[in-house]
């Protein structure tokens, strides 16, 4: 296949130019589209969604790096890469476990809106644009968090020097980078017309009018030019400058015209945040708190699950399947009404996670049928709810990177442009995100009442980014785990949980499960071409409108143990792990 031969390739070229070992992999295991092999080691683990970001990642740590040191590196190298799903016009969510102080640090590197944005930034005549009509070029464009994001948490845990990072970046910007068939897939797809809407995205992605093609060569000096000026002069030169000059030229010139203005940039902050924990069968899952919905929603579906008793079932059952999806109706009801930017709206975390409104909440769940669509609960502190929640349609352009150090620490991030591609809009070399769109388009509901998740000035959207860490009894660090894929990344995150601390699964095993999910849509989910489509008709007799569709998450996971470290990688994707 071709895919294979793409990895075969970059596997060569990078064991050709580095000493770091591609440990535990069989050609099979290393495609990154067929079955993956769980990968142990003994010093460090990192696992990313590209080879050659993996291979820069494993390079900073056998330098004595940190694991924050090998996500800034990883991050630069996926911005050339991996274009269409995270990069430097884009934002993230991190969490870093310092080993040393046994201590877990969140951090919120999430766009924010810019200050002359309103409530109907995406209404034209009174009512909701179309989403494809939002979503393409500047209008959806918000302030970049990633850089300032990653330049926070290294000025704690950093070993190696800021320049230092940038160097495989840079190299490969300039040197070359095999194009991936995913890449290429995705570039003759549905982002096409945005791109070619864009003069230098247009040159960059398809020379002579055609995508670029798997296998080919590509440099890109304008992001070997960026890349040098941030490794010397940090983000300064990123939110000031001639650089954030352009970034706002390409968005207010851009035919759908965004509010980016220079103010805008030079006035971003990234902000580290309480993290959120609950407890999960004697461990303690820990996530990301609002402005993402990921850590409460994920840690409300886990708790439920625990209520229902899905430790009674065997994976991948249809009654694992039906507890899997109540609980997600009853967590996404919640995170539809609840969860907005915590600066700007009264979010009821501690009420949210409330182990007895979880457990009232579990009584909902009917062992034999589906309840349909449900209405959020009504945690401590509120009084109230509303059947209405908006319309934000959370695209998937994201990934994720799971990292631990030979220290000890790890790292989980989850990092995103929104939409494939983002905006398409296209600056010195790296594209700005459209992440703006994950705001409610309606700012009312039928009520009269604002929504939470309305557009605001400098607020940040809600988000699904689900960054987890695990701990045991003890508060050891026992797994890190993430991926992308917009709103389901929350239960796929679940899913994979419960495969390892539940079902014993290790956790490649746990990873490559097929995946079934319900966020109190139209439709329980099931992924297609699995051994799920035999459960159809069973699940369907429950009550279930079933749609067999493709589920593609990006999974990053790894486990500490008595074995030492273990690392999977999602087979859906082409990610890669690698150690020592």
């Amino acid at each position: 296949m071709v895919e294979r031969a793409f990895l075969w390739l970059i596997l060569a070229v990078l064991t050709a130019c580095s000493t770091v070992p591609l440990i535990d992999r069989t050609p099979e295991a290393a495609s990154g589209f067929g079955p993956q092999q769980l990968v142990r080691a003994e010093s460090y683990l990192v696992a990313a969604a590209n080879p050659y970001a993996s291979q820069a990642g494993a390079r900073i740590l056998q330098q004595g790096g940190s694991a924050i040191d090998a996500a800034i590196a990883i991050n630069m190298v996926l911005t050339l890469v991996e274009p269409q799903s995270s990069g430097l016009g884009g934002g993230s969510f991190i969490l870093y476990w310092d080993q040393a102080t046994a201590t877990l640090h969140t951090y919120d590197g999430r766009e924010t809106a810019p200050q002359n944005a309103g409530p109907e930034l995406f209404f034209e005549a009174g009512k909701p644009l179309p989403f494809q009509q939002a979503v393409a070029g500047g209008r959806a464009v918000g302030v970049p968090g990633l850089l300032k994001n990653l330049e926070l948490v290294h000025q704690k845990p950093g070993r190696l020097p800021w320049a230092e990072l940038f160097r495989e970046a840079t190299r490969l910007a300039e040197d070359g980078f095999i194009v991936s068939p995913r890449l290429s897939r995705l570039l003759a797809g549905s982002s096409r017309d945005k791109l070619l809407r864009n003069s230098q995205a247009r040159a960059y992605f398809y020379p002579d009018d055609t995508p670029l093609a798997a296998g080919r060569l590509v440099k890109n000096p304008a992001l070997a030019k960026t890349m040098r000026l941030l490794a010397t002069q940090g983000s300064q030169a990123f939110y000031s400058g001639g650089l954030a000059r352009r970034m706002v030229k390409a968005v207010r010139q851009d035919a759908n015209p965004g509010q980016l203005s220079l103010n805008d940039l030079a006035n971003y902050r990234a902000v580290e945040r309480e993290p959120v924990c609950n407890p999960f069968f004697g461990h303690r899952v820990c996530g990301m708190g609002p402005p993402s919905s990921g850590g409460i929603s994920l840690l409300q579906m886990l708790t439920l699950l625990e209520h229902a008793g899905i430790d009674r079932q065997q994976p991948s059952s249809p009654q694992a399947i039906h507890l899997f999806a109540q609980a997600g109706r009853l967590a996404f009801a919640d995170r539809g009404l609840y969860i907005a930017d915590p600066d700007h709206v009264d979010v009821p975390t501690p009420g949210l996670l409330d182990p007895s409104y979880l457990a009232q909440r579990a009584q909902l769940i009917d062992p034999t049928k589906d309840a349909g669509r449900v209405l959020a609960g009504l945690p401590p502190g509120r009084s109230s709810n509303s059947p209405q929640t908006g319309y934000s349609p959370e695209q998937p352009g994201t990934s994720h990177i799971s990292i631990v150090d030979s220290y000890g620490n790890a790292l989980s991030q989850t990092a995103s442009i929104e939409q494939g591609f983002g905006a398409g809009l296209m600056v010195e070399g790296f594209l700005l995100n459209n992440e703006l769109t994950d705001f409610s388009f309606a700012w009312r509901d039928r009520s009269g009442r604002a929504i939470a998740n309305r557009v605001a000035a400098g607020k940040r959207p809600r988000s699904s980014m689900a960054p987890t860490m695990v701990f045991d009894n003890k508060d050891r660090l026992e797994m890190v785990i993430g991926s992308p894929g917009g709103s389901r990344i929350i239960p796929y995150g679940a899913q994979t949980i419960v495969g390892t601390l539940i079902w014993q699964l290790d956790i490649q095993t746990a990873i490559s499960q097929p995946h079934y999910l319900h966020i109190n849509g139209a439709s329980l989910d099931l992924e297609a071409g699995t051994l799920l489509e035999q459960h159809e008709t069973a699940l369907i007799e429950r009550g279930y409108r079933v749609k067999m569709r493709d589920l593609n998450s990006g999974l990053h996971g790894i486990m500490i143990n008595d074995k030492g470290l273990e690392g999977g990688a999602d087979p859906r994707r082409e990610g890669l792990v690698l150690g020592r």
